[in-house]
């Protein structure tokens, strides 16, 4: 049987944190209401009456220098189609560049998407006068990639929307980053995609990874914002009509490179093996190469027959954990390496800010969930609880402020079904009363009538006996190291020994033991029979 722990902590050549896809909205702060687009065409531009055939004005002449901007510098210009995949249709255009080792605009992308942009509403002010209101809506409207090589960050793109007021999205990757500064102070590595898979000095590589910050990525944004056309010049900008920065997609991962792909793979076979009825998440996905997804799990209403597919070397495991707009997903990369990544799509998911300062806050509690989620599982298969700890939450006891904790009595049908449920992959990222009620109500069964108040109850003596606490300011709840670890053992236990052991004498017990069991309960029956003890009633 594989130990994910010996795996681990036997075969891990290299492991790196670094920030992978960084995904950044451009808006312009003080022209984010009505109000202030008017204030714009008034007072900035010394417009008379706000109309849209101004903004319609300031739409052209950008769409011009676009058209110049690629003529001077001969800069081809795509035609991005309804089904590309925008960064296949860009890649001969960056590797052609990448040769070069200059760094540059490689080409021009345009494609017509949904904006959220200003629409105007005519209104009539009297005497024959129009006046218009500005309000967002969602528009399909023309937008700019302009794809670039860039010498720190390699691939990346800048795309701004032609219409007010002008949306931006930014996007560059961590780890290509990391290569480019890798190469520059000669620490020698190899790649794995847009990875690592050796490096001469992993520590020195990890200092790298752990200098791309905030301020980095802000350089870049103004070094090619000086450089492209755009729809706000100088002028605009000395009035604080400029861009400003926040996050919109953030990955940061955890890579852990094995010494040997078969030691990628047992990991994750053990992995899965010892979640299907311990945590269980909803869905297994096993994607295998050249066909679609396949599930195991729930049952699905099918109609076409159920097959079981063995596992090959083809296949990719996923694990994914979702909370609220973000997740956290491990796989394997290249089938050499363990990835782990946080991908954070709303930064108040954890309670961080957008703009792009907090980036740092950010990127480490998106660390600090990569690692949980590795202890999670390094316990799970590793969960001894030392016989003082079992009786102390087996039974009741007093805290050091004099207060008393209730016992979670191990084979108490509720108290295993809150313990199963804390056992789920999604407390990783924590629970809150509402989506922990309903995963212990799942595991008591549709007969139970488990309460909100019964609830609240055992929150508190999951509390009071340390093995859960409180996220500051929110409603939301963790394991803690003793709550996980109380938690898995008493699950296993109780399913995994108990449970079967108890119904060894049935199938699908093997036969072995089950004759095993027999010839000891004869044995027993003899010494009962001979001792002269009557059955009782």
């Amino acid at each position: 049987m594989v130990n994910i722990n010996d795996v681990l902590d036997g075969h891990v050549a290299l492991e790196i944190e670094c920030l992978d896809r960084i995904y950044l909205n451009g808006y312009v702060p003080i022209l984010q209401v009505g109000g202030q687009v008017i204030r714009f065409m008034r007072e900035h531009l010394g417009k008379n009456i706000p109309s849209p055939a101004i903004l319609e004005k300031l739409g052209t002449r950008f769409r011009a220098a676009v058209r110049d901007f690629a003529d001077v510098h001969q800069i081809p210009i795509v035609q991005f189609k309804k089904d590309d995949r925008k960064i296949d249709v860009m890649q001969r255009f960056l590797s052609a560049q990448e040769k070069s080792g200059i760094s540059g605009v490689v080409a021009i992308g345009v494609a017509q998407e949904y904006q959220n942009v200003f629409a105007a509403t005519q209104r009539d002010k009297g005497a024959g006068v129009p006046w218009y209101s500005f309000t967002k809506a969602d528009r399909r409207v023309t937008c700019y990639y302009f794809y670039l090589w860039d010498d720190d960050f390699g691939a990346g793109f800048i795309k701004v929307c032609a219409y007010f007021p002008y949306p931006v999205k930014v996007w560059v990757n961590g780890h290509e980053w990391a290569k480019r500064q890798a190469s520059k102070v000669g620490l020698g590595f190899t790649s794995l995609s847009n990875g690592f898979k050796s490096c001469d000095d992993p520590a020195a590589l990890q200092r790298i990874c752990d200098t791309l910050t905030s301020s980095t990525i802000q350089d870049f944004f103004d070094r090619w914002m000086d450089r492209l056309p755009l729809p706000l010049d100088d002028y605009d900008r000395q009035f604080g009509y400029w861009w400003e920065l926040s996050m919109r997609q953030i990955e940061t991962s955890r890579t852990l490179v094995f010494d040997a792909p078969r030691h990628a793979r047992s990991f994750f076979e053990s992995l899965i093996t010892d979640n299907l009825d311990i945590g269980r998440p909803e869905t297994v996905e096993l994607l295998f190469t050249g066909h679609g997804p396949h599930h195991l799990g729930h049952p699905i209403v099918n109609r076409t027959p159920y097959k079981t597919k063995i596992v090959t070397a083809d296949t990719q495991v996923s694990l994914n954990v979702f909370f609220k707009h973000s997740r956290v997903k491990q796989y394997l990369k290249d089938g050499r390496a363990l990835r782990v990544e946080t991908v954070i799509n709303s930064p108040r998911d954890l309670q961080c800010l957008r703009r792009l300062e907090h980036l740092p806050e950010l990127q480490q509690k998106a660390r600090d969930i990569n690692a949980r989620l590795l202890d999670t599982e390094r316990v799970g298969q590793g969960c001894v609880l030392a016989s003082p700890a079992f009786e102390r939450v087996a039974s009741p006891t007093t805290t050091v402020d004099g207060r008393r904790a209730p016992a979670m009595r191990f084979g108490d049908p509720r108290v295993m079904a809150l313990l199963d449920a804390l056992c789920a992959s999604i407390t990783v990222l924590g629970f809150t009363h509402r989506s922990l009620r309903a995963r212990v109500n799942t595991f008591l069964g549709s007969d139970a009538d488990y309460t909100t108040h019964q609830m609240s109850y055992d929150l508190a003596r999951l509390r009071l006996n340390g093995l859960i606490a409180r996220h500051e300011h929110s409603n939301r709840y963790f394991l803690t190291p003793d709550g996980l670890r109380v938690a898995l053992f008493f699950t296993k236990v109780h399913h995994r020994l108990l449970t079967p052991l108890l119904a060894a004498d049935q199938p699908p017990a093997p036969d072995i033991l089950r004759d095993a069991l027999r010839t000891i309960d004869r044995h027993v029956t003899g010494y009962i029979d001979n001792a002269r003890l009557g059955k009782a009633a």
